[in-house]
């Protein structure tokens, strides 16, 4: 029996949710309703789809409470995502870019076909998708740009062919939690339908502030998109969409979690201690610096991020013959601007403004053949544009740190350091071509084979420049004076220097994958793909030397960094999409060995700065399974597993931990790093996953009693980018459950949700506590603290 492929360009496909699934109607049979995704380009059921592929429907993503990528991640083993100090973190297997604002994220973000690659834009909050689809490993050929460790594929919802609404609200009284979402769609004429979705949402936060008195972090999000959907002719077709928002927070989910006794000052105090103790022992800082445990309360003089995104997508298909020529024109604009209290405590020891504005057009023109021919094709040429510019600067604008500095090298040394700051400027040019091919050659019934071929030349443009001047941004002559003069103080205690960098990347390379897929019978598709993947290099933003080793205007040599080289991943992958019980179950696995080259890591420099580099070599290996079993006509199950092995094979110049002994090179001197040759990665688990139930029964007239219960868990991780052993996140298991009544011929429904009912302690990053160790020689940790227990109430109206 021939196995038919779904192929429509305008089907608006029904996707399940992997994890916990939320459609009620989907559960009316023990069978299982087919599942769709676009993974491939192609409307296909995801049993077809050779790729380790995880969906998840907009409507569950919106009833869960999955507001954006940081919560979906614990529906998707092997996807981790977390907000830093000064950046965002996103990985998948284990890769991921590091937190440097000259980074394009290895896990490559879509948004109905338009590239997202700045890590800022994966804290945006979701808004009236109709699914995100998660692919893991290398997707170079059909997504490209960079997408070396895998590829989010974000989907709005469109217009359908009859009018409808909605209107939702959420509260959640313990963090002050308020959502309000708005949709309308439907026909304006017989061409013509038109969707516009708003969201507001505010949050009053789940961590005290001690030192001002208020709940942390406060989001403020709005959004809000319009779509036109226009059938122009029997063969052409236009999708128009229009997006703006805005998420603003104030404060951070951050705390000190540890602070031991200094070893350089008089009677071992803390750091805290010392910043609190009163003069001249001390600073006299508000003693709400002393709370150094992990206990849901910081100490902060406050810190915010003020975001605004602007997007414009035209997606034109024309039937071609028996295929399709799409072009998407898509263009991206957006800014923030951030205060980071990046002392991370209630002392006002230094903090750092930093913003950001990008802008982005891009061109795609591809076109897809007709399927269930012996050959199928997907061909086309994409083009990118790009412009960033990035500032931020180090502010010393309190006595705290020239006073440790005048104990140090003396009262003039002190002086010469007050109120001053170091501007940063980094630009970023780049345009990127591309021309991709692949091909299906279905040899039999059974078998097939694909062969894809992308070609991608880039050119870039880089500046950065590091000047040192006083609060009101005059420039403070150089001074190299020992031990006073202001560079040589940035220079010998800090790590900073004066510079003044630009340069110029062009090349390209061929990205090839190959993919062969076998029915065994009707219920059992198996697999195989190799491929080799590629990831530009570029420029470094935030290292706060330049990467000469003469001395500098202090009289110091330190190596900084600018331009880093591209990153090769070379991949292998093999699995099977299985069905069983006359189609009331699926269990699918996915068995992954990928080798990385020249991998682009950013570094923290001990002290304030970032270098950023090319690692050397690393590998990862895994399985992942995830399925779905009707167990009656009302009980659905779901679950995913999948187990990780992370190696680093070759890292000579990895970060030492605080208190690591370094290594050292041939004539015995300290080399300043530690290899992590032989060592996994941040956020690397053992093993993860989730299980999921859902009940549903039919009562009444149009009644309907809906419950879900979900299991999240995971295996330790290190959450420190460091690899330090203090900072190992324990396992866990959370539980998230939803039990909802409605009534489906009215549209009403209430519901209760409840998220990390078990109220874990999670924490999702972790660094190094800047300046405690290298300049008051005390050890300590600041780490960013995941929502605890909540339970907020749930109420909509649909037409």
């Amino acid at each position: 029996m021939t196995k038919q492929r779904i192929v429509n360009r305008r089907v608006a496909p029904l996707v399940l949710a992997v994890g916990l699934c939320a459609n009620p109607a989907l559960y009316a049979a023990p069978a299982l309703e087919e599942v769709l995704v676009t993974a491939t380009l192609r409307t296909e059921s995801l049993q077809d789809v050779p790729v380790s592929v995880n969906a998840m429907a907009g409507e569950k993503m919106q009833e869960a409470g999955i507001d954006k990528i940081e919560d979906l991640q614990a529906y998707v083993p092997n996807l981790s995502m977390s907000e830093t100090g000064i950046g965002t973190n996103i990985y998948i297997r284990g890769i991921g870019s590091g937190i440097n604002p000259g980074f394009e994220q290895s896990v490559g973000m879509y948004f109905d076909g338009i590239s997202y690659g700045r890590g800022q834009l994966t804290r945006a909050p979701f808004l009236d998708l109709a699914r995100v689809e998660v692919l893991r490993g290398p997707q170079n050929i059909l997504y490209g740009k960079n997408s070396i460790a895998g590829a989010l594929s974000l989907i709005s919802a469109r217009p359908g062919q009859e009018q409808e609404g909605m209107i939702s609200g959420l509260y959640e009284p313990d963090h002050d939690e308020k959502i309000v979402d708005f949709m309308v769609s439907g026909p304006i004429n017989d061409t013509l339908g038109g969707r516009i979705a708003i969201r507001k949402r505010e949050f009053g936060g789940y961590i005290e502030n001690l030192t001002l008195n208020r709940d942390e972090p406060q989001r403020d999000e709005g959004t809000i998109r319009a779509i036109l959907d226009w059938d122009a002719t029997p063969d052409l077709t236009a999708m128009l969409k229009v997006e703006i928002g805005k998420f603003n927070v104030l404060g951070r989910q951050v705390e000190i979690v540890n602070d031991k006794p200094s070893i350089t000052i008089p009677g071992s105090p803390t750091y805290s201690q010392a910043l609190a103790a009163p003069p001249p022992s001390g600073f006299g800082a508000d003693v709400s610096v002393l709370n150094t445990t992990q206990d849901y309360k910081r100490s902060s003089n406050g810190d915010y991020s003020n975001n605004r995104t602007k997007n414009l997508t035209l997606n034109v298909d024309y039937a071609l013959g028996e295929g399709t020529l799409t072009f998407i024109t898509g263009f991206l604009h957006y800014e923030f601007k951030e205060l980071c209290d990046c002392d991370f405590t209630g002392a006002p020891v230094f903090s750092v403004p930093f913003e950001e504005e990008y802008d982005q057009y891009s061109q795609e023109v591809r076109w897809v053949s007709a399927a269930g021919g012996t050959f199928e094709h997907i061909g086309g040429a994409y083009f990118q544009r790009s412009e960033l510019d990035f500032f931020d600067e180090i502010l010393i604008d309190s006595p705290i740190l020239p006073s440790a500095i005048a104990g140090r090298l003396g009262p003039a040394a002190g002086a010469s350091l007050s109120n001053t700051t170091t501007p940063r400027n980094f630009t970023t040019d780049a345009d990127l071509w591309s021309v991709f091919w692949q091909t299906t050659w279905n040899a039999s019934d059974r078998l097939r084979a694909t062969l894809g071929l992308r070609y991608s030349y880039e050119e870039k443009e880089g500046t950065r420049d590091l000047s040192v001047a006083d609060l009101n941004g005059v420039t403070k002559a150089p001074d190299g004076t020992v031990p006073s003069g202001i560079d040589f103080i940035l220079a010998a205690v800090f790590k900073v220097e004066r510079h003044d960098l630009e340069g110029k990347q062009s090349g390209g390379n061929l990205a090839p994958s190959l993919n062969v897929q076998f029915d065994v019978n009707d219920d059992v598709m198996a697999y195989a793909t190799a491929s080799i993947g590629y990831k530009a290099g570029g420029f470094d933003a935030r290292s706060n030397a330049s990467p000469s080793a003469a001395p500098n205007a202090g009289g110091l040599s330190l190596e900084g960094s600018f331009e880093y080289d591209e990153e090769q991943a070379t991949s292998f992958e093999v699995g099977a999409k299985t069905r069983f019980f006359d189609g009331r179950g699926e269990l699918n696995i996915a068995a992954f060995f990928t080798k990385y080259d020249d991998l682009q890591v950013s570094i923290f420099d001990g002290t304030l700065g970032f270098n950023v580099g090319n690692a050397g070599a690393a590998e990862t290996m895994g399985i992942e399974l995830d399925g779905r079993f009707a167990l009656t006509d009302n009980l659905l199950m779901t679950a995913a597993l999948a187990f990780l092995d992370f190696e680093f094979t070759d890292f000579k110049n990895g970060q030492c931990y605080q208190g690591q002994e370094s290594d050292k090179d041939d004539a015995g001197a300290p080399t300043g790093f530690c290899d992590y040759k032989g060592k996994t990665n941040q956020y690397v688990a053992d093993y993860s996953g989730n299980v999921g139930f859902v009940y549903t029964k039919s009562f009444g007239e149009a009644m309907e009693f809906r419950a879900g219960t979900d299991f999240t868990f995971t295996d330790d991780y290190n959450s420190s980018q460091n690899l330090d052993p203090s900072q190992i996140q324990d396992g866990y298991v959370r539980v998230n459950m939803r039990v909802a009544l409605s009534d489906i011929e009215s549209g009403w429904e209430v519901a209760v949700v409840g998220k990390n009912v078990t109220d874990e302690d999670v924490i999702s990053y972790s660094n190094d506590v800047p300046l405690a160790k290298s300049s008051f020689g005390s050890i300590g940790h600041y780490a960013f603290i995941e929502r605890p227990r909540s339970v907020a109430v749930q109420a909509a109206y649909r037409w």
